[in-house]
Parts: C-alpha cells; sequence; structure tokens
C-alpha cells in the first residue's frame, strides 16, 4: 500500500441525454476535470468554493465508500481540486468528483484501478449510469443496468463534429428537472424515441450532422424541462439560424449544446450565443475518447 504519493486524476466532463437518449446516452467532452489526494493528517479540501469544503464532498464520500468496498479502513487525505467545469448543471460536475474519488482510492491503495469496479461503484453512488459510465470509459456510451449489474457498450464520436456549449449564470436543480418529468408517457412517445436513440448513435460515430439534426427532437423530457430554462427558446432559435445542426439540453441543464459540423460553423454558432446576452459561459469542444485516467506525477 502507497504511504505518502501523491495521486492525480484527470475526469472529463460529459453530456448526458444528447437530446433522445433520456437516462441512458453519454458522451464525455474534451474539457477535464483534475484532482489530486495524497494521505494527510486529516482532511483538507482545497480548489474548489467553501460550501464543498467539508465531509460532505462528494470527492471524499466517494472515496470513503471505494475504500469500504476494498476493505480497506478510512484514512484522512488532503483533495486538491482544480476543475473549469461548470457547477450550473448539464456537464457533469458532480460526476467527476464521484469518479475521481473511486479511482484514487483504488490508486492509492493497490497502486491500480479496476474499471469494472469503478463503474459499478460510480453507478451505485449516483444512482444512474449516464454520466458516470462515459467520464469512465470516454467516447459516446450507452448505459442499462441488468440484474444489479451497469451494462455500458461505448464508441468514439466522429472527430468533425463540435459541441458548442453553452451554461446560463444559473442552475436547474436537479430535483426540479426529475419533478417536472410525467409518470407515464403514451406508446407513441416510446416509439418515437427508440427509432431517433438509434440514430444518434449512428450520427455521432459517422460524423452525419444532418442526420443528427433530424433525429435530434425529444418528445420524453425537452418539452418540460426547457420550461425551467429561461434562456432555451432564444438560444436554440440563435443556434439553428446560424448553422448548428441540433440543440439540446445537456443533461437536465441549465447548460445546453448546439451540434456543429466542423470548427467553423461552431465558432459561427459561438460567437451568435454571445449576442444572446453577456454573461454566458461558452465554449467550443470537441467529444473525447479518453476517460479518467491517472496522472503521472
Amino acid at each position: 500500500m502507497s504511504s505518502r504519493r501523491y495521486t492525480v486524476v484527470s475526469v472529463p466532463a460529459t453530456s448526458a441525454n444528447l437530446g433522445v437518449g433520456y437516462d441512458c446516452l453519454g458522451m464525455a467532452l474534451d474539457l477535464r476535470a483534475t484532482f489530486g489526494l495524497i494521505r494527510s493528517d486529516e482532511l483538507e479540501i482545497h480548489g474548489c468554493e467553501e460550501r464543498f469544503r467539508n465531509p460532505d464532498n462528494l470527492v471524499w464520500r466517494s472515496f470513503l465508500t471505494t475504500l469500504a468496498a476494498l476493505g480497506v479502513e478510512p484514512f484522512p487525505v488532503r483533495i486538491d481540486i482544480e476543475s473549469p467545469i461548470p457547477l450550473s448543471g448539464g456537464l457533469g460536475s458532480s460526476s467527476t468528483c464521484v469518479v475521481a474519488g473511486i479511482v484514487a482510492a483504488q490508486s492509492l491503495v493497490n497502486d491500480e484501478v479496476d474499471q469494472a469496479l469503478t463503474l459499478k461503484i460510480a453507478t451505485q453512488i449516483e444512482g444512474h449510469p449516464d454520466n458516470v459510465a462515459p467520464a469512465i470509459l470516454g467516447g459516446i456510451v450507452s448505459s442499462f443496468v441488468a440484474d444489479g449489474e451497469t451494462i455500458s457498450t461505448r464508441a468514439d464520436v466522429a472527430e468533425n463534429l463540435r459541441f458548442v456549449t453553452v451554461a446560463p449564470p444559473y442552475e436547474v436543480r436537479t430535483a426540479d428537472a426529475r419533478r417536472v418529468m410525467p409518470r407515464e408517457v403514451p406508446l407513441s412517445t416510446a416509439v418515437w424515441q427508440m427509432g431517433r436513440c438509434a440514430a444518434t448513435v449512428q450520427a455521432l460515430c459517422s460524423g452525419d450532422a444532418n442526420l443528427f439534426g433530424k433525429a435530434c427532437h425529444d418528445k420524453l423530457h425537452e418539452p418540460y424541462r426547457k420550461l425551467l430554462i429561461a434562456d432555451y427558446e432564444p438560444l436554440r432559435k440563435v443556434a439553428l439560424s446560424s448553422g448548428a445542426s441540433a440543440f439540446f439540453i445537456s443533461g437536465s441543464g441549465s447548460t445546453m449544446i448546439a451540434v456543429a459540423d466542423g470548427q467553423q460553423k461552431a465558432n459561427t454558432v459561438a460567437q451568435a450565443f454571445s449576442s444572446v446576452r453577456k454573461d454566458l459561459w461558452i465554449r467550443v469542444l470537441s467529444a473525447s475518447s479518453i476517460g479518467a485516467r491517472l496522472e503521472q506525477h
């Protein structure tokens, strides 16, 4: 067992649902948070807002959960967090913390990381795999749970696609986003979603932005969740009129993403977003084929 080694974990931001893939599709993006952990005399947490510097911190709680799963007595650590991911919601900021804690615990105890165990524990903590699976595996990931086991299949996203990511300066609470969802849906809605979900995966893997645009018309959650995001309609209108192939809510929001074919179109969309309001967080991102990884230090 390592004693005072400094372990650094890098985890990508993620986008869940991707339009029609409610609670089953997720994608890793090339925006990464890093977490450094080392044994300490007491718990220390640096690099995050004051409200997260306590024993309820997700990195720490996930770290302790993993130690318990490994049969190891808990020990204090110093946690250094460097994350460019906005906290407004929708880009997996919480999932990066969960995955980092799990990976770091395994690294500090065993000097190696079991990817299947990481996915199992992360899904148990989060309650669903749509964000944690791509954070661990990279690429686009489709997940479901069978007999308590998380089954995830991944593929790489085509390099031509760009994801213009925009976050307003307010949050959508996950609890509120869940609350507005209908408890039952018509059979016709289920059929609508299934065909488009399959096409979405094909479009992302092949780089067919036109196909993605045709498939990206959700009836399951976005009609309800968009009402929680004041800027949804003006941003969607601007995105599609400036060359984006599609526009969707990332996760449960408030972050939203426009899909563009190539860097030039993506830059045009990003510039158009900035005209809607001046305090938006805007980034042009690619998909990331690399999930969580240990950095060399």
